[in-house]
């Protein structure tokens, strides 16, 4: 009778929870048996893991072999413990060392051959095993993601002979390295032509991490305005990158290693459903808003959205946390992301224009914006409409506008003051930091309340408004908010799904 111990790891949303595969073997006819929630495709290593170990020139135990993989009452999924069943099977039938099995984690799927391939999540499994202080294998494929939380020791590996080999002191493996994070160049605030409002309203946004609705005409620059956001955004701090990294890492789209420093901007088709916004399915996986973490969302063309899905990003906007819940588990992903959405006044989109061609009725209008509801048009903290561009300032000898970096510099500034006050950006101040640092004197708190009541604004849109004069006061350099701030900031509330009332 032979017993051996692994240890591997599962994965949960993008969490990484340990699971010590325990390999039994017994007398009796041969068997082979995996017990401990395994999904299909954990019941099918069986199959695979026989045939590598043949063909790795071991032999394969003729016994009742049980694989245990514990705690029995989390799922298991996919083909990651391919390896560790495989390796615990070698040592309980004495063919390699169980001792040298102590101090590693063990992560990948099994080819028939004995090749090692690559399985999603092995950057939170890395993390994960980085508090436990045991090193990890990996698939040389998993080796440069893995190999980004440099707290642990990750070595890559191609064959399960090459396992082997190390576990018997033979021939050490390769340690996994980390590919130089990449410059990705993004795309200019240079190439906007005019819109000078619209680019102030992208700078407070970036400063304070405020979403921002752009309301406008087909071809005023809405998609182009918004595409520039993530090159006015300061680069992202080593825990903020890891965790936007661990999140593509479990989406099951591949991760490139080279671009983890990268703030990821995510700009769906309006035919997305909820699912695909938020994450789902069986094996739930990560939507758009979590694969936006720490990034920016684009939602263009924003009434055109199922309804269904644009309310789903409600809580999201709030909490930052996506909460997948299923009959038997729960999965949780981060989704702190900055949404910036899109859209035409109007059916026709000519609503307000100059030109006058819109011949859309109130009643239409109404309809069309009323496609977005209130509680969500509550939580954007800017809104704002941009009309048509002159064609004088779309000529090709036209001055270009201020370039990104110069803009960045601003607002790494006004990030730091905010970073220095409260730790985190005005657009995350709860309500007793709001109340803390966004204080007004008696005039401008009357001014407030006269526009409070005047908009008929919510006590949340309230509290926005009061984030972003905060933001606009840091971009000027100063510690209490003026009577411009505030102004500037409720000029940002004028939007309205009453679209008469608007067009007229």
């Amino acid at each position: 009778m032979g017993l051996a111990l692994v240890h591997g790891r599962a994965r949960a949303g993008v969490a990484a929870p340990a699971v010590q595969v325990e390999v039994h073997l017994a007398g009796g006819l041969p068997a082979m048996s995996i017990v401990g929630l395994p999904e299909a495709a954990v019941r099918e290593a069986k199959d695979r893991v026989r045939a590598a170990i043949q063909c790795a020139q071991f032999e394969f135990p003729a016994r009742r072999i049980t694989v245990n993989l514990a705690p029995a009452d989390l799922p298991k999924h996919g083909g990651r413990f391919d390896l560790p069943i495989a390796l615990g099977i070698l040592a309980a039938s004495g063919q390699i060392p169980v001792e040298s099995l102590r101090d590693t984690e063990f992560l990948g799927e099994l080819g028939l051959t004995g090749e090692l391939r690559p399985v999603d999540g092995a950057l939170p499994a890395a993390l994960a095993a980085a508090g436990s202080g045991r090193r990890m294998v990996v698939p040389a494929a998993n080796a440069p993601e893995a190999a980004l939380a440099r707290q642990v020791e990750v070595l890559a590996a191609r064959t399960l002979l090459e396992v082997c080999a190390m576990l018997h002191g033979r021939k050490a493996l390769p340690a996994g390295v980390a590919p130089p994070a990449a410059a990705v160049a993004a795309p200019d605030m240079r190439d906007v032509r005019g819109q000078q409002r619209a680019r102030r309203a992208l700078e407070i946004a970036a400063a304070g991490g405020h979403h921002l609705l752009l309301v406008g005409p087909p071809g005023c620059g809405k998609t182009l305005l918004a595409s520039r956001l993530p090159g006015l955004l300061p680069a992202p701090a080593e825990d903020e990158a890891l965790e936007a990294a661990a999140v593509a890492s479990v989406s099951g789209r591949g991760l490139d290693p080279a671009r983890w420093r990268t703030r990821p901007f995510r700009a769906p088709h309006h035919t997305a459903s909820a699912v695909a916004l938020v994450g789902g399915g069986g094996e739930p996986r990560p939507g758009e808003v979590s694969l936006a973490h720490h990034g920016v969302l684009f939602l263009d063309e924003l009434p055109e959205w199922e309804r269904r899905a644009l309310e789903v990003l409600r809580e999201p906007l709030e909490s930052g946390v996506v909460t997948i819940s299923r009959a038997a588990r729960q999965a949780e992903f981060p989704a702190r992301f900055q949404l910036v959405a899109a859209m035409n006044p109007c059916p026709c989109g000519w609503a307000g224009d100059a030109s006058g061609r819109c011949r859309c009725p109130p009643e239409a209008i109404r309809r069309y914006r009323a496609r977005i509801s209130g509680p969500l048009l509550d939580r954007i903290d800017l809104q704002l409409e941009i009309p048509r561009l002159p064609v004088s300032e779309l000529r090709p000898d036209a001055p270009p506008g201020e370039a990104s970096a110069t803009i960045r510099h601003r607002v790494e500034i006004a990030r730091a003051r905010q970073q220095t006050r409260a730790g985190c950006c005005n657009a995350r101040l709860d309500q007793a930091a709001t109340l803390a640092t966004c204080r007004l004197d008696a005039a401008d708190q009357r001014l407030l309340e006269r526009a409070v009541e005047s908009l008929q604004l919510s006590a949340r849109a309230m509290h926005r408004c009061l984030r972003v004069a905060r933001t606009i006061a840091d971009l000027d350099g100063c510690d209490a908010i003026g009577t411009a701030h505030l102004t500037e900031a409720l000029a940002y509330r004028g939007f309205s799904i009453d679209g008469p009332a608007m067009a007229a």
